[in-house]
């Protein structure tokens, strides 16, 4: 603030003189404190949130390229936008090995794989592994040292369909990058949760829960059921086992495997969405 000009002596009066720069400079301090305090000030938040902010998710829709569901990644988008998440998608080709080996180090909070999968196993053997698959040509020469050691493993649809690489628990616990922080897993393919390998898995590496059905399901099935799942646990209210409850109950098991919809761990199922993202 510039300091006030005196006025012009007259004749026979005093000189009327500003406060001192130094009187000015305590004023316009103060009016700076007072400005900061106001801004700054807890009570000039919120009282509370209902979920916290800057949340992230993402959509990787493996199945993109051989069945789109536009409707369906526009519906969970919408759904996860109006909760407060930053959705990212990956769609098609852009599933590889090496986006699983990075997609902890994105910080996403809550992360749906519309991927197939499947159990790992040979013809008369017993079954010991569960694979989410990529859509990585397959290839002897790539990936050698995680194929070595089980981490991936070859997998195609049926004899119709290439082969493709597919990541298994180990290469979630010794390939991945970083750590999940409370993230939550939403599994759409077959069988994630027939097993818990990949569940233990992915809850090793920081997720907070693990979603899936426990046997082969139905694309069209799990694409309505999916959705109706993600409105109940957006709704804020409900805890976990409610919510995958009420999608029972609503949607029922796969009609014609019989899947059902389960979680990983037990012991998380009193608990709501933002409460899990803790």
């Amino acid at each position: 603030m510039a300091k006030p000009k005196a006025k012009k002596q007259t004749k026979g009066r005093p000189v009327k003189r500003g406060l001192p720069w130094f009187a000015w400079l305590a004023i316009v301090l103060g009016v700076v404190a007072v400005v900061a305090l106001i801004r700054t000030s807890p009570a000039s938040k919120p009282a509370s949130l209902s979920h916290p902010s800057e949340l992230r998710a993402a959509i990787i829709d493996q199945l993109h390229s051989l069945q789109p569901n536009v409707a369906f990644i526009s519906n969970v988008t919408a759904q996860l936008e109006d909760y407060g998440f930053e959705v990212d998608l990956y769609q098609g080709d852009a599933v590889t090995v090496d986006l699983y080996r990075r997609v902890p180090g994105h910080s996403y909070e809550l992360i749906i794989f519309r991927a197939h999968s499947g159990l790992l196993g040979s013809e008369g053997e017993a079954i010991y592994r569960t694979c989410l698959f990529t859509n990585e040509p397959y290839r002897e020469i790539k990936h050698v040292t995680e194929q070595l050691t089980d981490q991936l493993a070859m997998a195609r649809i049926d004899q119709n369909h290439p082969w493709v690489f597919a990541i298994g628990d180990r290469f979630v616990t010794q390939t991945m990058e970083g750590q999940f922080d409370n993230t939550i897993i939403i599994m759409m393919g077959c069988s994630c949760l027939y097993l818990d390998d990949l569940a233990q898995a992915f809850i090793g590496k920081g997720a907070s829960a693990y979603l899936a059905w426990d046997a082969t399901v139905d694309l069209g099935y799990v694409d309505e059921a999916t959705p109706y799942l993600i409105e109940l646990l957006c709704e804020g209210t409900l805890t976990l086992e409610e919510a995958v409850g009420n999608t029972m109950k609503e949607k029922g098991p796969d009609p014609n495997y019989g899947a059902l919809l389960k979680y990983h761990p037990q012991n998380i199922g009193n608990r709501t969405v933002a409460e899990l993202l803790h």
